[in-house]
């Protein structure tokens, strides 16, 4: 007689509720909820919340559809009424959410008109370029399909639910091949106290260069909102109020950032002020205050993390670690450790750690990339099933509590690397997780990806299971009947899975720089961590005197160099002070600071063939060496005689002329667009 399922109905209840608990947590992290309205606020709950119970769904369905269980042996099971109940409240959930209300939702939340009725027409004549995209696709789709399984209701959702799961496995195998190398990646690399200083500091000219033009964007529609609001007496009294509200802050005063006057030159208001004048204001108003805070954020949190990697170098000689107030992480903040054994958490437990998570990580991705690629041939030569299978000859329970446990660990690590690779990969946009600041838009974009990835990947990850196991759960007989209904569906869903070799290779030897590198284009940004000198992006040096220029505005800041000079008192010539833009020029900033001893220049190579090596291999040598090349071509090239004499006639201008100079002795035309001084200093 089987066992009671009551064991398995409490721990089902209790792990939802905590999984709702989380989600809310990581919500509360990164959106206002008293700000938010519930009308967006419950369906992005949602998007996250039943993807995260799907990784426990999987494990209690292979479980229960595994064998008879006379003796208990099952671990975690619930009734096959149940599972089919859940699997098709969960997935049609998230399918209309993922396909239907979150992109609605979205585009309704960026719109700029006023009223319900206007944001709603907008947003459905936005998602309607993209819905006919994927309604052309599916009238292909469904000739095929209906020519081998003939017209029905039945066919109809077998080929909606078939087509979703063709377009999610194609986002979620690349993204999660690319999270499989990135994530270990990650981890080794932030394992050196050292180099992770050194990429930040050379990660901080671009990020405080996107701050300032995100300022300068801001500062641009305000001075257009501000002459709009002088002219709001000759329009209608419902068009006032739209302006008022318009010419409201909605941020606070950023740190770091001053507002911007009303001297800043703005965009030319148009003559005739209508409706969709407005919307499009108000829409890029929004947008614009997003991106600002955006990268006031990542700035501030990059400045805060550099502030903790040099305090922790610093107490490497005394091995006493004490953070400075604004730098303490919660954690950190009412911890009870002393400052040695803080210093050696820090400074060695944490790194080592890291290596090792690192190298447990590398190894399940080899495991998880085995297993995509001979699954298919042979399943129980797939790593995958060998660890979840535990008894596969077993008449009681093929998967029991510890399978169900690695099951888990398997899913999370999949959905984790394709999740991880969307902060990695920068196609996206202006769309970024803000904390207590996101977007609406961006939220509902990401919980509309999360939920769109898990399904594919939750399927494929059952098809790595022996055969005997996975076609007997309720997953399979709901979704993979429709998949194998056909032999296009069934091949693609056996075999496409093997290309996650191509972002795998793609990531571990950093095919995307080197394409970047022949054509200019790329998928990745050029932010790559081996980039540290920063050729033409203003390096690790730079970086460290923005960094530091950043810490000397309060005196209770801990200093990032033992060498560093104060900056000079005078605020009104002090670089980047009183902007808006928060931009500033560069020699001021690099002047105001001594060079860095050798024994400190972690920025440099020392070896002049490793900087030559470096410099040949970067984008700008690249193009600079083709350049020459080019032109040497051209100038060794006999011309012909009528192409010799254009241009004969004509007499050069005298502000051309290379001998007229400035007082200094240098060229007039390189006074204006830079060059050098007589000094031999750098002007920029």
């Amino acid at each position: 007689m089987a066992s009671s399922s009551v064991g398995s109905d409490i721990f089902a209840l209790v792990a939802l509720l905590t999984i709702s608990l989380l989600v809310l947590l990581l919500l509360r992290h990164y959106v206002p909820l008293r700000a938010t309205p519930a009308y967006l606020l419950i369906p992005v709950f949602l998007a996250l919340a039943l993807p995260c119970s799907i990784i426990l769904l999987v494990p209690i369905d292979l479980a229960s559809a595994s064998g008879p269980d006379e003796k208990g042996g099952r671990g975690i099971w619930l009734p096959d009424r149940v599972i089919v109940v859940t699997w098709r409240v969960t997935y049609w959930l998230t399918f209309v959410l993922t396909w239907l209300i979150l992109p609605l939702l979205g585009e309704y939340s960026d719109s700029g008109y006023r009223e319900p009725r206007d944001r709603v027409m907008y947003s459905l004549r936005t998602n309607g370029k993209y819905q006919l995209i994927a309604l052309v696709t599916a009238v292909v789709g469904g000739v095929y399909w209906f020519i081998q399984t003939n017209f029905s209701v039945k066919s109809v959702k077998g080929l909606a639910m078939a087509l979703a799961y063709a377009w999610g496995l194609i986002l979620a195998v690349y993204l999660m091949g690319h999270g499989l190398v990135a994530v270990p990646r990650w981890l080794f690399r932030n394992a050196s106290v050292a180099g992770s200083l050194k990429r930040l500091q050379a990660h901080a000219p671009r990020v405080h260069d996107k701050m300032g033009e995100a300022s300068e964007e801001l500062a641009q529609i305000e001075a257009q909102v501000a002459q709009l609001r002088q002219r709001k007496s000759a329009l209608r009294p419902e068009m006032q109020d739209w302006v008022d509200e318009l010419a409201e802050p909605v941020f606070g005063q950023e740190a770091g950032i001053e507002r911007p006057s009303g001297r800043t030159p703005g965009t030319g208001v148009p003559g005739v002020i209508t409706d969709r004048y407005l919307a499009e204001l108000s829409r890029k108003v929004k947008r614009s205050r997003h991106k600002k805070a955006r990268f006031v954020n990542e700035w501030q949190s990059l400045v805060q993390d550099a502030a903790r990697l040099q305090a922790i170098l610093d107490a490497s000689a005394s091995k006493r670690l004490e953070f400075d107030a604004r730098h303490r992480s919660p954690l950190t903040r009412y911890s009870p450790l002393t400052p040695t054994t803080r210093y050696y958490l820090y400074a060695r437990v944490l790194p080592a750690l890291s290596l090792a998570l690192g190298a447990f990580l590398s190894l399940a991705s080899v495991g998880l990339i085995w297993s995509e690629v001979v699954d298919e041939w042979d399943a129980k030569l797939s790593l995958v099933g060998l660890t979840v299978v535990h008894h596969p000859d077993s008449a009681s329970g093929k998967i029991g509590i510890g399978g169900q446990i690695i099951a888990a660990a398997w899913l999370l690590y999949m959905c984790s690397a394709a999740l991880f690779s969307m902060s990695e990969v920068k196609v996206w946009g202006n769309r970024a997780l803000v904390k207590r600041q996101t977007y609406a838009e961006s939220a509902c974009w990401y919980a509309t990806q999360v939920a769109k990835l898990t399904v594919p990947l939750s399927y494929n990850f059952i098809t790595m299971m022996p055969p005997v196991i996975y076609r007997e759960t309720t997953f399979y007989n709901f979704l993979g009947k429709s998949i194998s209904l056909t032999p296009l569906g069934k091949g693609f869903s056996a075999y496409f899975p093997i290309f996650v070799l191509l972002p795998v290779f793609a990531a571990l030897f950093n095919l995307y720089g080197k394409v970047k590198n022949v054509i200019g284009l790329g998928i990745l940004d050029d932010e790559s961590d081996d980039n540290t000198t920063g050729f033409g992006t203003g390096g690790s040096r730079e970086g460290r005197a923005l960094i530091e220029r950043e810490l000397q505005a309060d005196p209770s800041h801990v200093s990032l160099s033992s060498t560093a000079r104060p900056a000079p008192s005078s605020n009104a010539d002090a670089p980047g002070r009183g902007r808006p833009e928060g931009r500033a020029p560069l020699l001021p900033i690099l002047n105001a600071y001594e060079p860095p001893r050798q024994s400190d220049r972690i920025d440099e190579p020392s070896n002049p063939d490793q900087q030559q090596e470096e410099e040949s291999e970067s984008g700008r040598w690249f193009f600079q060496d083709l350049g020459e090349r080019v032109r040497n071509t051209l100038d060794t090239t006999d011309r012909p005689a009528w192409l010799k004499d254009i241009g004969s006639n004509l007499k050069t201008p005298k502000w051309m002329s290379r001998d007229q100079r400035d007082d200094n002795g240098g060229s007039q035309l390189g006074r204006w667009f830079g060059g050098r001084s007589s000094e031999g200093g750098l002007r920029l």
